[in-house]
């Protein structure tokens, strides 16, 4: 039995329980291994209730974290504790920025290096996929989205291509409609697996000859050269760049299975928790700005799970 499992199992029926308690039933274990093993599975096995107490929940409902702090750290996760990463990272980009939705004035835009996408490899479990929300390419950002590319495969990810569409006359029509929305401010939206991508697109055409369920290295289903959703009106947003739920959606409903963890680690408005929830799936969201930290409380009043670990 792990030490979660047997702190998990002996105050599964208190109402609540103290880190003085678990250290006088564990009076083998170091105060900082108890901790470090506690703060691991908040939102899966334990609830923080106040400072140094705390209560078990229910591991079989859906949970989201709240973490203020920043995104770029993510060394309160363990390796290969992620489902998927769905992320809208506050891009520097000052000439595509300027103006418009992604005008931030309070942000630190930045560039991704080489460790960030070390760290979301390392916990990210394998197979599983990485998002990127990303701008739509410019004469601006070629080079920067290029780099990052680069920077997914040296530690480790597979950029997951698209498939071609097979007749030219529709690709001619979409590729017309994608130029009049980048014009509005499109953004694209780039795909990775950490190595091979896992197998969960389903083999028909094998499964009836076997009769048994067999899958394929991918994704549940073939990606769609576009996400037709509409942003979210200026009225409806708490956020400068919000995405929309829907297309939040879509995404989980391709790259992860119900009762998984996905992982905002720029969170925004929360729209990605959102969608995890609806979608039956858990996540954490991780947040800079403590504006926006309020907003998302408020925004999951009632269902959400709230804590802020500084």
């Amino acid at each position: 039995m792990t030490l979660v499992d047997k702190i998990f199992n002996c105050f599964k029926d208190s109402d609540y329980f103290s880190l003085q308690e678990v250290y006088q039933q564990n009076i083998d274990k170091p105060h900082e291994t108890i901790r470090a093993r506690i703060y691991e599975k908040i939102g899966v096995k334990f609830e923080r209730v106040a400072k140094g107490v705390y209560r078990t929940i229910d591991s079989e409902k859906e949970q989201c974290v709240l973490i203020e702090g920043n995104g770029r750290n993510l060394s309160m996760l363990q390796d290969k504790s992620i489902d998927c990463i769905l992320t809208d990272h506050p891009w520097l980009d000052k000439k595509s920025n300027k103006g418009g939705t992604r005008n931030f004035a309070e942000y630190m835009c930045f560039r991704y290096t080489l460790d960030d996408f070390k760290e979301k490899a390392r916990v990210l479990k394998d197979g599983c996929f990485l998002v990127e929300v990303l701008p739509a390419e410019n004469e601006n950002n070629y080079e920067y989205l290029y780099q990052i590319k680069q920077y997914a495969k040296e530690a480790g990810f597979v950029y997951y291509s698209k498939e071609m569409q097979k007749c030219k006359i529709e690709a001619l029509q979409i590729a017309e409609k994608r130029r009049e929305m980048k014009s509005k401010g499109e953004k694209d939206i780039m795909i990775f697996s950490k190595g091979k991508a896992r197998s969960m697109r389903f083999d028909k055409k094998k499964s009836d000859k076997t009769g048994e369920n067999h899958y394929m290295s991918g994704c549940k289903g073939m990606l769609p050269t576009m996400f037709d959703v509409q942003p979210v009106s200026r009225k409806n947003k708490i956020h400068q760049s919000e995405l929309p739920v829907e297309l939040c959606e879509e995404i989980l409903e391709y790259v992860t299975y119900e009762g998984e963890i996905v992982l905002d680690s720029f969170a925004g408005s929360g729209a990605v928790g959102v969608a995890a929830l609806n979608k039956k799936r858990s996540c954490i969201l991780i947040e800079i700005l403590k504006e926006n930290i309020e907003k998302i409380k408020n925004r999951f009043d009632g269902i959400f799970y709230q804590t802020v670990l500084e």
